[in-house]
């Protein structure tokens, strides 16, 4: 438990420009996770990096937050003392609670992001593979996976849509599911433009990015099936697709009627941008349906309304999961305590029996029934005890009389 913690920033206190300064591509993460095992001998870690947060969860007793700024400065070239001012430190319970909340949506731009959810869910997939996930991580992530089914289930914070980019990406769903093959356009790729893309399905669309600076598609691109063209290809790519979705910063229109081909059209015009970069002219095109922000933000409101009610179920029902994994976490700890204890008993039950050579075979076998079973109930009541101690966060003094009492430290080491 002690050695738990997490090192993050997100939207909450890191501008939109530094986060995606920091922010690591699903191929970079893995190769960050690698080379923090290697450098700081970490066994335990996961790496959470959306556009909104980047954090680190891992375990190690000692402290490693120069080691790491240091690594994520190799990686993005940002100064250690820039990224030691922003990041924010989780330790022991504090960590855990954290990510109970990240994954939930609780911390969320959007409170209750269902995405949130599958980004945690691939960000601990990847840890397994890299064999960076151990008994902690394992139970924890199981717990808040089981959390989020509670939630789901009981309460209302995940009801509706509650974003301005979830309200585009369903406008999106129910306009191409009958079109063939249909294609996505997606144009500035900004804070709210890379939400969008988070959202986006590449299997039921094929998708392509553009963007004034086209290395940023690129990067976003890197690994996924979509594809990445020209800021002065605009024309081609507005014609080429079924859907197109503008959220570039700009101070007038650029996208117009005189962008279209207006023979037989039948587009979904989506304009994220503020101001807007799409003209109102647009709307009298037959064929184009054009939506604005304001629109869709209509669309959002009683949806927050009715999860910022839920919010006091959800957090219940994290306090009540946390306290379960707390409780095993305990249990764990004292789990060697245990085990020892049993070793020694059962080691002085195999020296007195081996006294007794001229017992028959049938005699031998009935006194290893009962010499065991005395040791089951001899050890009921401290096992017992342990427990008990854990749950008043008084197992460590209980641990140590245990060790003073039958040796077991010592015993340890000789059997070894």
């Amino acid at each position: 438990m002690e050695g738990f913690k997490a090192l993050g920033l997100s939207y909450r206190n890191a501008p939109i420009e530094l986060r995606e300064q920091v922010a690591l591509s699903e191929v970079d993460a893995g190769q960050f996770l690698l080379k923090l095992k290697e450098v700081c001998n970490v066994q335990e870690a996961m790496l959470v990096s959306t556009c909104n947060r980047t954090e680190l969860y891992y375990s190690s007793e000692a402290d490693i937050k120069k080691e790491i700024f240091a690594l994520i400065s190799s990686f993005k070239s940002i100064p250690s003392n820039k990224l030691a001012e922003v990041f924010e430190e989780y330790s022991t319970e504090e960590a855990s609670k954290h990510l109970f909340r990240v994954a939930l949506g609780l911390e969320s731009q959007v409170l209750g992001d269902i995405q949130i959810s599958n980004q945690v869910k691939r960000a601990y997939q990847q840890s397994a593979d890299l064999n960076l996930a151990g008994p902690h991580l394992h139970r924890l992530m199981h717990t808040i996976f089981y959390a989020n089914k509670r939630v789901v289930q009981e309460t209302r914070l995940q009801d509706g849509t509650a974003s301005v980019a979830s309200v585009a990406v369903d406008l999106i769903g129910g306009f191409i599911q009958n079109i063939e093959s249909p294609r996505i356009a997606l144009i500035g790729l900004g804070e709210i433009g890379q939400n969008v893309l988070e959202n986006l399905n590449t299997d039921e669309a094929s998708i392509t990015l553009v963007n004034r600076t086209k290395s940023k598609a690129s990067k976003l691109a890197e690994g996924k099936d979509i594809a990445v063209r020209s800021f002065e290809d605009l024309d081609e790519v507005i014609a080429e697709n079924d859907v197109v979705i503008s959220a570039v910063s700009t101070s007038n229109p650029i996208i117009s009627a005189s962008n279209l081909d207006i023979d037989s059209i039948h587009k979904l015009m989506i304009d994220l941008s503020v101001p807007r970069s799409m003209d109102n002219d647009l709307d009298s095109v037959p064929g184009v349906s054009l939506y604005n922000v304001d629109q869709l933000t209509e669309r959002t409101q009683k949806a927050r309304k009715i999860r910022e009610k839920s919010i006091p179920d959800a957090e219940r029902i994290v306090e009540d999961e946390l306290n379960g994994f707390f409780k095993w976490k305990s249990e764990m700890e004292v789990s060697p305590t245990i085990q020892r204890l049993k070793s020694a008993l059962d080691q002085i039950r195999i020296e007195e029996l081996a006294r007794h050579k001229k017992l028959s075979d049938k005699e031998m076998e009935l006194l290893e029934v009962v010499t065991k079973s005395m040791i089951q109930k001899v050890i009921k009541l401290p096992v017992l005890q342990l427990k008990a101690a854990c749950k008043r966060g008084e197992a460590e003094s209980l641990v140590g009389v245990l060790n003073d009492l039958f040796n077991l430290e010592s015993a340890e080491v000789e059997k070894k």
